[in-house]
């Protein structure tokens, strides 16, 4: 009777829908969990919990998971008084923020505004790492050409992000 109660608390409070399979997974994992604990008297790992179960670890993971409360990116996990740090202050990244955004929808922009030929060379340059000479072997022009192109698409593109 409790094991079905465990089940339908699982089933019934959870904020995502997950899989019967999953949520039974889940279950045995923490009855494992549990009885690793009572036994050697420490908190099991993940791989010492699959093998008691005879499952792969990462099956072990992701029943963890399923049954985990989703929690909110605004959440606060941390206040002194003022100011409190949220989740999202936790794990933001940096280099993904809305002014690299708009440089990135700029660029790509200035990049549509370039003709197909100057789009390949600075493609063959910038992108496959390629010199001016095999640039210019492969486009079929000289090497003073790719130079010049080069540095005008490169000018038109300044100009265009600024603008």
């Amino acid at each position: 009777m409790i094991a079905g109660e465990l089940r339908r608390f699982l089933r019934d409070h959870s904020a995502l829908r997950v899989s019967r399979s999953m949520r039974d997974t889940a279950y045995r994992v923490l009855q494992a969990k549990e009885k690793l604990t009572a036994r050697d008297g420490r908190e099991p790992g993940v791989e010492q919990i699959a093998r008691e179960l005879g499952i792969p670890r990462q099956e072990v993971v992701f029943a963890m998971d399923a049954v985990c409360e989703p929690v909110s990116l605004y959440e606060p996990v941390f206040s002194d008084g003022g100011e409190s740090a949220t989740v999202m202050d936790q794990i933001g990244d940096p280099r993904n923020n809305d002014e690299h955004w708009l440089e990135q929808i700029a660029l790509t922009d200035a990049m549509r505004r370039l003709s197909p030929r100057e789009k390949r060379i600075l493609a063959l340059r910038f992108y496959d790492g390629r010199t001016q000479m095999e640039v210019a072997r492969e486009v079929g022009i000289s090497q003073a050409q790719v130079s010049r192109l080069e540095k005008n698409a490169i000018s038109q593109i300044k100009k265009n992000m600024s603008s």
